[in-house]
């Protein structure tokens, strides 16, 4: 059962130190009558303190990860992965780059900071590695130092590169760009140390560190700086301080000397400065351009908006911009919007500490350490540096679920009612057709518009195509729900090779608070309707009730274009061509189990957003014989569909059918969806020739998929042209899979070599 819709919303917008505290929090102990929706622009968060550690190779690049897809999964959280592009505070709204608006009654805002880049020209971005975003760092550092890329340095053999030598400028004087230069010095090192054809090991490397502050970590102690200065000295990492970086250019920069200084790579690691996203929010900031707070780290435009860690300035007080401040702002902020929803309590003022232990990590099995105003340099000081990072990580690396009671829907009754008595009120459906941007069509005679009844649609040469298609979403993203079940619906529409007119929607919606439903209903149907206009098709009415958790589907209405095309038209000799790849099944039961890694997530809602609409082009522009798309009857159920209704056999390329990343994985852990058994029993419909029906390797065959791909018949001559034809569409994936032959058996054969 879904967890009710509660009648508050929390937004986080931004998961860094202090929105993940709160995060972990809702996790343990979520707030009653709320739910919780975390932003992103990606689906993993980086935590700063390990990619020094991941520089040297003393961590692997996963350990400094936090899988916003699998935390959020396991704490009954959305994630919503999207660009934010403003604030509606008047309408207390986000507003995205590509999707409607997200209503809240409470903000959080922490999406950090970004490097400086003031008073500097840049000519060139050719060799430039911003240090942030951070959870692309590694690779763009990997591809400019021609690196390979998440490995080791002790675990590859490979080249490391094919440059002479390596001039690496780091730009930045604070504790972050001297662990860097540290620990990329062991780095290069290592990877010398390895030697192959195309990397000597005398290759020189030369590492230099620029800072316009005439110390090297101006908030450090002289003892502490006197020890950073040796250790640059013994590990050959040149000092340049005083200088002012004015200009980057295509292989080096220019300081404020006028000198050049040559680099093949130029990490920028300077001080903090406001992304431009807190310009668009509407809010008051510093002079600097951070969020304006108050000490209970409330934006002082907004009481129901905050603002922490590097994103905000509280005014009247001077606190450098580092991650220990934003980890000790959490149970402040945690606190507070407990307190703001209640409504009970005074918010309470975060009080910045004076001081902390700093731990700087050498890369070379030491730290040096530096707490009130002693500093020491030891290999105790690095093993209390990785006790205190990794007991940090293992509270947001839990991807476990809560076992938690379903809190109760804020309502007078103590049961809903079903059958009829349990559908939507008409104000709120009013209320979410008012906000729809519902396109016309000729063919509609009567709709939404002025609704009725039912809709009256025209027809042409009285050949009208219907279908009908829905699930319980395994999702709890409205918005994606709405797009993925559409677009599954119209897919049938496509392959009869009939172009969608209309619609009319299906819907169970979570039981809940009206205004949730509300918000809940309008990203839903904003993101049905999204798809409807793009395929040139309108919506004409619909259903929809309450019930205990999301299902959608739609029937669509379509114009037959041409002479239907039928999954009973192969032909001996076809070539099987298959346009997605494989795994939807095992990966979204992945994420239903908080199993999903965060890595096959965009992979994973990218592929069911890839409409079928082509279907309606490779039948009219090529001579396609047979056609199906591949839904929840898994790829061997769908082509034995074909076969048994050609009257024809195939053989199959297991190894040539494209999978989704990570589903293969999940599959060899012995994961699956559970209608994967079911979809087994194609074997007693054909006669499938394969090594062991319930291996792991086989398992991709009866995975079923939601908003799967097209899989058709083609003659040999013309398969090559479709498959290009398919990649300049945008359907990387297509491959060529296996090959169809006459049937001389009762049962069709599908054989899997």
């Amino acid at each position: 059962m879904q967890k009710p819709l509660g009648r508050n919303t929390v937004v986080l917008l931004g998961v860094g130190h202090t929105n993940a505290y709160t995060l972990r929090m809702w996790k343990m102990q979520p707030i009653a009558n709320a739910q919780l929706i975390c932003v992103s622009n990606f689906p993993v968060a980086t935590y700063s303190g390990m990619l020094p550690g991941v520089l040297s190779g003393q961590y692997p690049p996963e350990k400094m990860e936090i899988d916003l897809v699998r935390l959020c999964a396991s704490a009954g959280a959305r994630l919503i992965v999207d660009e934010v592009t403003g604030l509606d505070c008047e309408q207390h709204r986000l507003e995205f780059a590509n999707r409607p608006p997200l209503g809240f009654d409470v903000l959080s805002i922490g999406i950090g900071s970004r490097p400086s880049f003031e008073n500097t020209r840049v000519e060139s971005e050719r060799i430039l590695v911003p240090i942030k975003p951070m959870q692309t760092f590694l690779e763009r550092l990997n591809s400019v130092l021609e690196l390979p890329a998440n490995r080791h340095p002790q675990d590859d053999s490979s080249a490391a590169g094919k440059k002479d030598s390596q001039r690496i400028v780091i730009v930045g004087g604070g504790v972050g760009s001297i662990e860097i230069a540290f620990c990329l010095e062991q780095r290069l090192t290592n990877w010398s140390a390895k030697g192959s054809p195309n990397h000597s090991r005398n290759r020189p490397i030369e590492i230099t560190l620029v800072t316009a502050s005439d110390k090297i970590g101006n908030q450090l102690v002289d003892s502490t700086q006197r020890k950073i200065r040796r250790q640059l000295g013994l590990r050959n990492i040149k000092l340049i301080t005083g200088q002012r970086v004015t200009a980057v250019l295509e292989d080096g920069l220019v300081l404020s000397d006028g000198s050049t200084l040559p680099a093949d790579a130029i990490l920028w690691a300077t001080g903090a400065a406001a992304p431009a996203l807190l310009t668009k929010l509407r809010l008051a900031t510093d002079a600097a351009g951070f969020i304006a707070t108050r000490p209970t780290l409330q934006s002082t435009t907004d009481d129901h908006v905050f603002a922490v860690g590097d994103s905000a300035s509280i005014v009247d007080s001077q606190i450098p911009k580092a991650g220990v401040y934003a980890v000790r702002q959490g149970p402040v902020l945690w606190n507070n919007i407990n307190r703001l929803l209640a409504s009970s309590k005074p918010l309470e003022n975060y009080d910045p500490q004076s001081g902390f232990l700093k731990l700087i990590n050498t890369g070379d099995g030491k730290s040096i350490a530096e707490y009130r105003g002693y500093s020491f340099q030891a290999a105790w000081a690095w093993k209390l540096k990785k006790r205190i990072d990794d007991k940090f990580m293992a509270m947001y690396q839990d991807y476990r679920p809560m076992e938690m009671a379903l809190p109760e829907p804020e309502s007078s009754q103590a049961m809903r009612c079903l059958g009829c008595g349990g559908k939507i009120g008409s104000e709120l459906l009013g209320h979410v057709l008012d906000d729809l941007k519902i396109p016309s069509h000729d063919d509609v005679i009567i709709g939404l518009e002025h609704p009725d009844d039912a809709a009256v649609i025209k027809t042409h040469d009285n050949r009208v195509t219907v279908t009908t298609d829905f699930f319980a979403s395994p999702m709890d993203d409205p918005y994606l729900v709405g797009r993925i079940a559409l677009l599954n619906s119209a897919s049938d529409c496509f392959v009869m090779g009939a172009q969608p007119t209309a619609a009319l929607a299906m819907v169970q919606l979570p039981v809940g608070h009206p205004r949730s439903q509300l918000r809940f209903m309008q990203e839903l149907m904003a993101g049905s309707v999204e798809e409807l206009a793009k395929m040139g098709a309108t919506i004409v009415g619909g259903h929809t009730i309450e019930g205990p958790q999301l299902t959608i589907g739609f029937t669509i209405l379509g114009r037959q274009l041409t002479d239907p095309k039928t999954k009973g038209q192969l032909k001996s000799g076809d070539r099987l061509i298959l346009t997605k790849p494989l795994g939807t099944g095992v990966l979204l039961a992945a994420l239903m189990r908080c199993l999903l890694p965060g890595a096959a997530y965009s992979a994973l809602i990218q592929t069911m957003l890839q409409s079928n609409q082509i279907a309606l082009r490779l039948v009219q522009e090529f001579q396609i014989s047979g056609i199906t798309d591949v839904t929840g009857f898994g790829f061997a159920g769908h082509l034995a569909e074909m076969l048994t209704a050609s009257h024809l056999s195939a053989n199959l390329q297991l190894d040539r059918l494209p999978k989704l990343i990570g589903c293969q994985t999940l599959l060899d852990a012995g994961l699956e969806s559970t209608l994967a058994p079911d979809n087994r029993l194609v074997s007693q419909k054909v006669d499938l020739q394969i090594d062991d029906l319930n291996s792991a390797r086989n398992a991709i065959l009866f995975d079923p998929q939601t908003g799967g791909g097209l899989l058709f018949g083609v003659s040999e001559r013309l398969a090559e042209n479709v498959l290009s034809f398919l990649r300049n569409e945008g359907f990387n994936d297509a491959m060529i899979v296996g090959e169809v032959f006459p049937c001389v058996t009762e049962k069709p054969i599908l054989k899997i070599l």
